[in-house]
């Protein structure tokens, strides 16, 4: 188990804005048995063949049950796993952690206009005082407890920049905290490939994945911080339901639904602001913020790193690759997918029930090869 201060780390970064938590059952997908459940895995046809996988920013515990075997088959025989970034690197954690912080000498309180500050603070000081409701027997039995969770994820927070106390604020509910102490889907196959003693690496670096988010205006930073304020008081007053929830998320994962927006988002890091109600010109800002963080954290990444795949590819032809990626980096248009079958790869979605073949995966070319040979004579 990964030492609970990175875990609460990595998640008050990563993981996406949290609503109360629902009363539907846990993730489950009805009227589906898992043979019928649709996969997060594409097969890049090679010799050996190399694969993309889908992963969402849940503890692995809410999805593990329902990733089909042959997905969890290619994983373990893969030779190298490759994620977004390396998530079991200390400088990884550093690095995020520095990209937060405002400019040397700079304080929130300079930056933010003062009424915003002030129901800021106003709402770390609830979630401070409800924090230990919120947590649960077993978090406790794990030796996590309220304050120090509390300061793992908002400690520091006047020196952070406005957009990622946003993020911070959105991952600061109720069902959030409920979850911690769990490693998160990708962060536990980081894990279980240190374990297997497989070689792994990253597509990214830690500053292609912070500077669109510290990219936005201050204008449009302001506005998404009251809106993700406002969302939270109505939020704790009763009176707002926030339209994607993690329970949707886990819930349109386990159901294997390939075409769900909600991947987008989470796969963005970034919470939807658009909704019928703002008014004419906050929703031409809402629409300008969703529309920057998708070209910015979804299409541009998408482009580097289906460039970065192919490069790999190329460089080691005789490995076997498992690329575990965010969901939304294969959903919806200029995919990563499509990046690779633009420079002439195969690449088709992995169903379920579908053998994975085990002898190209774990034997070289030159064997392989031979052995065709000597079978058919």
């Amino acid at each position: 188990m990964v030492h609970p201060g990175w875990v609460c780390l990595l998640q008050s970064l990563l993981l996406l804005a949290r609503a109360r938590q629902s009363r539907g059952p846990a993730g489950a997908c009805p009227l589906r048995g898992k043979s019928e459940l649709n996969s997060f895995l594409w097969t890049i046809k090679r010799d050996p063949p190399s694969y993309f996988f889908g992963t969402i920013h849940v503890p692995y515990t809410r999805v593990w049950d329902f990733i089909p075997e042959n997905s969890k088959k290619a994983f373990q025989q893969s030779h190298v796993v490759y994620f977004e970034l390396d998530l079991t690197d200390p400088y990884t954690i550093s690095a995020l952690t520095s990209c937060q912080l405002l400019p040397q000498g700079e304080n929130l309180q300079d930056v933010l206009p003062r009424d915003i500050y002030r129901r800021l603070k106003r709402h770390l000081e609830y979630v401070k005082l409800m924090m230990p409701s919120w947590m649960t027997p077993d978090q406790r039995g794990k030796g996590l407890y309220a304050d120090y969770l509390f300061n793992a994820i908002a400690g520091n927070w006047e020196r952070k920049r406005p957009v990622w106390v946003m993020l911070m604020v959105n991952s600061l509910t109720e069902v959030d905290i409920k979850s911690r102490g769990v490693p998160v889907l990708d962060l536990y196959l980081a894990q279980e490939a240190e374990r297997l003693r497989k070689q792994t690496g990253a597509v990214e670096k830690v500053e292609e994945q912070c500077h669109p988010l510290n990219g936005l205006n201050f204008s449009q930073v302001i506005f998404a911080l009251n809106q993700t304020l406002l969302q939270q008081e109505s939020l704790r007053a009763g009176s707002f339901q926030i339209p994607y929830t993690t329970e949707d998320l886990i819930k349109h994962y386990n159901c294997g639904d390939l075409s769900s927006i909600i991947f987008n988002h989470d796969t963005s890091q970034v919470p939807n602001f658009i909704n019928a109600t703002l008014p004419a010109h906050e929703r031409i800002t809402a629409q300008e913020i969703d529309s920057y963080f998708r070209q910015e954290l979804i299409y541009k990444r998408n482009e580097r790193m289906g460039r970065r795949v192919k490069d790999l590819l190329e460089e080691y032809p005789n490995r076997s690759f498992f690329f575990a990626f965010g969901a939304g980096h294969f959903m919806g248009n200029n995919t990563v997918i499509d990046v690779l079958r633009r420079e002439g790869y195969d690449v088709e979605h992995t169903p379920a029930g579908q053998a994975i073949n085990k002898y190209a995966v774990l034997f070289p070319t030159a064997l392989i090869r031979w052995a065709r040979l000597h079978l058919s004579l």
